[in-house]
């Protein structure tokens, strides 16, 4: 019988112990994929703990709500890394304000975003800074540099490896630019409309022209007048696809690709789901297929 007993009082330490390694709190919490990323590259075997915050395969970030569990973590990090840029601009209130914030879109030079719903003589177009600047390999190794000096400051102790880390991680998104360059050179057509407004950092890196960008979100779908301009576009400048978004609407470029024959292919913000390097060399090997 006490054996049975010492058993179970064995049994019951391991499950307690299971549960604090399963609750252990992240050191550094990352809002997005490519940060967590890069984040991820350059803390390898130095023992850091990152987590990241957002994983849900969302398009864009600008009615995202964090949960309780999301509120915990930025509670419980030691330190949090942000793509910057005011992508998180909707979170702010909710970091606390004691938190060592990380900036990775310090000294990059920020694009204009230009949100259209409407083409009338009327329509309303709001200007920001376009916040989608991983989707330029250059920009990325900024964004690395930037996370890179944070995580010295804050792990002296292993501002070797990290450094290390971060020459590996330049060499790896030179690779992706020279591998875009490469491929993008020779396409038929340097065109592109996309059903999101967050392409131009993409576009300007590899040389490409975006004729048009439609920021279709759910309950603000392209208006008849709209898809009747668009259509005319694709005609005038003989494009010869269309560019969806991976988890975004695709019902206006349905319509467009019937009334025009073109076909329609997808591609990837990266800012959630997948690794940060497939989804950009998936994005340059589309285009390849759409306009080679």
């Amino acid at each position: 019988m006490k054996r049975i007993y010492s058993l179970i009082a064995i049994f019951i330490l391991l499950l307690c112990l299971s549960g604090c390694i399963s609750t252990r709190h992240a050191e550094v919490v990352t809002t997005t994929q490519p940060t967590y990323t890069f984040t991820m590259f350059l803390c390898r075997d130095t023992g850091i703990l990152v987590s990241p915050l957002i994983t849900d395969n969302i398009s864009c970030l600008h009615d995202y709500t964090l949960q309780v569990r999301q509120m915990r973590m930025l509670e419980s990090a030691e330190i949090i890394v942000c793509s910057g840029a005011g992508l998180e601009n909707f979170m702010q209130d909710l970091i606390p304000s004691q938190k060592y914030l990380i900036n990775a879109s310090t000294g990059i030079d920020l694009l204009c975003s230009a949100h259209t719903h409407d083409h009338s003589e009327s329509a309303h177009h709001s200007h920001e800074s376009d916040p989608h600047i991983w989707l330029s390999p250059l920009n990325a190794k900024i964004m690395a540099s930037n996370i890179a000096e944070g995580l010295c400051q804050s792990f002296p102790q292993h501002e070797k490896s990290i450094k290390n880390n971060l020459n590996t991680l330049h060499a790896e998104l030179d690779e992706l630019y020279s591998y875009g360059l490469s491929q993008l050179s020779q396409i038929s057509s340097r065109e592109l409309i996309t059903f999101h407004d967050g392409f131009s950092y993409f576009a300007q890196c590899f040389d490409l022209t975006i004729v048009e960008s439609i920021e279709e979100e759910s309950g603000s779908e392209a208006s008849a007048s709209q898809l009747i301009d668009l259509i005319e576009i694709v005609r005038e400048n003989n494009l010869m696809a269309i560019f969806t978004e991976t988890n975004g609407s695709a019902a206006a470029a349905q319509i467009i690709s019937a009334e025009t024959g073109i076909p329609i292919f997808t591609l990837d913000l990266g800012i959630s789901g997948d690794n940060y390097f497939h989804a950009m060399y998936k994005n340059i090997d589309t285009i390849k297929e759409a306009l080679g």
